[in-house]
């Protein structure tokens, strides 16, 4: 059985952070699983957590009164869930629902906030490092919305 420190060092995600850094945030970490359908986050509730996925695949996912849920992006062992432990409010930006049984490391919020205003370096790593995940989803995500409510082929160009 591996530790905490260990399964971090094997993360890809987590890569640019120094071993010392890994260890650190490993101890505001745990082992966490979620049965398949499970919400690992619900919009707008407090963001406590943020997860690594170890095995298995998370919807992200908006709802939309005409449309119902509807999944923006899908992550994949090795992706980052979770960005808004890190941004005041501190509120989840989107629902996260396990396609299946999946595993994950889920890190507390409040705890690596403690941990980030000791050590700014680590502060200044972790920011680097979510603020790629943020400007990925970003992507994703417009790039989802132009699918949903783009222009539907056949229609004319509006011109500006």
């Amino acid at each position: 059985m591996r530790t905490i420190e260990e399964l971090l060092g094997e993360n890809a995600s987590l890569s640019p952070l120094s071993e010392e850094h890994r260890a650190l945030i490993a101890g505001c970490a745990q082992n966490r699983a979620f049965a398949d359908g499970e919400h690992v986050m619900r919009e707008g509730e407090p963001a406590d957590l943020f997860y690594i996925v170890r095995e298995g695949d998370v919807a992200l996912e908006t709802f939309s009164p005409q449309r119902g849920a509807v999944t923006l992006e899908t992550l994949h062992d090795g992706d980052l869930l979770g960005w808004s432990w890190l941004v005041p409010p501190y509120r989840t930006m989107f629902d996260a629902r396990a396609l299946g049984t999946l595993h994950t490391i889920a890190f507390d919020g409040a705890c690596l906030r403690g941990k980030l205003e000791q050590d700014p370096a680590l502060g200044y790593d972790l920011l680097r490092l979510f603020t790629g995940v943020i400007v990925e989803r970003l992507q994703n995500t417009r790039l989802r919305l132009l699918d949903l409510y783009g222009k539907v082929p056949g229609e004319p160009v509006p011109r500006p």
